[in-house]
């Protein structure tokens, strides 16, 4: 057909656009990833060292840390992610996904560029990180958002999963740069130019994200229902035929749901807390989204990318940095199986199996480096970045993409935005703590904070066994739906299948026609209504 640029995933039509919107809010991953991964090295450059660390070294090295001056300087951007997070909820619904995208996105580059001015006060520099969280949380917040709610269902999972893949080649991206950096380590160009590039990554996302349409659904709730069938359209390479029978289904779908949600009112913030809530399950929800994301960074993940550079070269390790590039290859590599599994196996067992891998891993770091001391044994450091690299192995698989397309399909619409910024800012809480304490925790029991994160993963594999449910393969509006059944529990959602479906993937035609014979119906009732008055 004239103008049809589509290609097929799944069995279903998608379109080069919907492409688009993945490749270029991924970026946002990458920001995050890229502050992620910078710092650690950045801990270690002599010239940064000398600036913001405060003890003198007696033996006439690098000026030495104050632990709990590290980690404020390392976790207050957290603080600003949460807050961040917080404010993106009404920026993404008065605005719209993408200008809310782009707010933030101006927000990072200010507390970069005061940032790169920062020249002797360890305060200055904590700030500007501040400043550059509140932008980078509006962010986190906007991003998955958007693409769960613009990408067509058959690509939704690895569509939002890629924007754990861009963190981790984020993370992966400012390894290798501090890998080459680290000779002229001695000189403020160093840790300038590596918070300077941040600036430049972060300028595709604010330009690309203008080049592709807004949310459908943000758009239907605007009443700009042509808006939304334009933007279906373009999303599933149909833009020059908006009425494909296709983009009709989906459209009656949405409208369906919005249309009931809008008889109960617009959601609030203490509704995302109500047991009594209109749409079903609205705290089990909130719960579930926030639980999940805090679980994510309490899996111990960002021990070893805030920190790992430290805690090896404490293990005797010759080259940390080179050490912390090995663990962001790995990290990278393995993510891309993580957007295959997320589309081919669904979100909950990955999540389980991942969660005991990942303990398994982190019992083994703990114990071998408590037992045998590792800066004596070269061995015993060896065993330990084996075990850590298995451990991101483990997490880049599963619950690094997963978290992110759990809170991006979980809510219901009513309160989507409110809840979705409360799971993000229990991600950048539980990434505040880790940063934070971690430098406190490990000079007083060391190695052994892996047995705390043993312990973490563990309740995670409980909570995710026994309160999510598997959204694979189903559209945001049937999740709903789902989430509604009172006679479906998590372990048993899988069999879960919306009405008029035979199965997830095949539909009854037969009801999918009456479906749109009144969405039809509607339509004409509702312009000759408004025709009449």
């Amino acid at each position: 057909m004239l103008g049809r640029k589509s290609f097929k995933v799944n069995g279903a039509d998608c379109g080069a656009e919907a492409l688009l919107l993945g490749v270029t809010t991924s970026i946002g991953g990458f920001l995050f990833g890229y502050d992620t991964g910078q710092i650690s090295g950045l801990l270690l450059f002599t010239d940064f060292r000398n600036r913001f660390a405060q003890n003198d070294d007696p033996d006439g090295g690098p000026r030495q840390w104050v632990p709990i001056i590290q980690s404020t300087l390392v976790s207050l951007m957290s603080i600003g992610c949460l807050i961040g997070a917080l404010m993106g909820a009404y920026t993404a619904d008065w605005f719209g996904r993408r200008k809310s995208i782009v707010c933030g996105v101006a927000a990072f580059v200010v507390g970069n560029i005061i940032q790169i001015a920062a020249n002797n006060s360890w305060v200055h520099m904590t700030m500007a990180r501040f400043v550059a969280g509140l932008g980078l949380g509006i962010v986190s917040v906007g991003v998955p958002m958007f693409q769960s709610e613009s990408a067509p269902k058959e690509i939704r999972g690895g569509v939002v999963g890629s924007y754990q893949l861009m963190i981790t080649i984020g993370i992966l991206v400012s390894n290798i740069i501090n890998y080459g950096i680290r000779n002229i380590q001695e000189t403020s160009a160093s840790w300038r130019v590596v918070i300077g590039l941040s600036i430049a990554f972060s300028l595709p996302l604010a330009i690309g994200i203008m080049l592709v349409p807004e949310s459908p659904r943000w758009l239907a709730m605007r009443d700009d229902w042509e808006g939304a069938r334009m933007s279906m359209a373009r999303l599933r390479g149909l833009k020059n035929d908006p009425n494909n029978p296709l983009i009709e289904r989906d459209l009656n779908e949405m409208m369906e749901i919005i249309e009931r949600e809008r008889r109960e009112g617009q959601g609030t913030w203490v509704e995302c807390f109500s047991p009594n809530a209109k749409s079903p399950k609205t705290l089990y929800r909130t719960l579930l989204g926030t639980g999940i994301q805090f679980a994510q960074q309490w899996s111990g993940i960002n021990v070893f990318f805030y920190y790992g550079s430290t805690i090896f070269e404490a293990a005797g390790i010759e080259d940390p940095i080179q050490t912390q590039l090995i663990m962001g290859a790995v990290n990278t590599a393995t993510t891309f199986y993580g957007l295959y599994v997320v589309e081919k196996y669904g979100r909950r067992w990955p999540l389980i199996l991942g969660a005991l891998w990942q303990a398994s891993w982190l019992l083994v770091f703990g114990s071998v480096g408590t037992a045998i001391n590792p800066e004596t044994s070269r061995t015993s450091g060896v065993v330990m970045i084996v075990a850590a690299c298995m451990y991101i192995a483990s997490f880049a698989g599963t619950w690094g993409p997963m978290a992110w397309v759990v809170t991006g399909e979980t809510f219901p619409l009513r309160t989507r935005a409110k809840q979705a910024s409360l799971a993000t800012a229990a991600n950048w809480l539980g990434n505040f703590m880790i940063g934070l304490l971690t430098p406190l925790i490990t000079a007083g029991i060391s190695y052994s904070i892996g047995f705390i994160f043993v312990a973490t993963n563990l309740t995670a594999a409980l909570g995710v066994y026994f309160f999510l449910y598997e959204s694979r393969m189903l559209s945001l509006e049937h999740v709903d739906l789902m989430y509604s059944d009172p006679t479906t529990k998590a372990w048993s959602s899988t069999k879960w299948t919306p009405p008029g479906y035979i199965t997830r993937k095949e539909r009854d035609e037969s009801f999918f026609k009456e479906v749109a014979k009144k969405g039809t119906q509607h339509a004409e009732k509702k312009s000759v209504s408004e025709a009449s008055t």
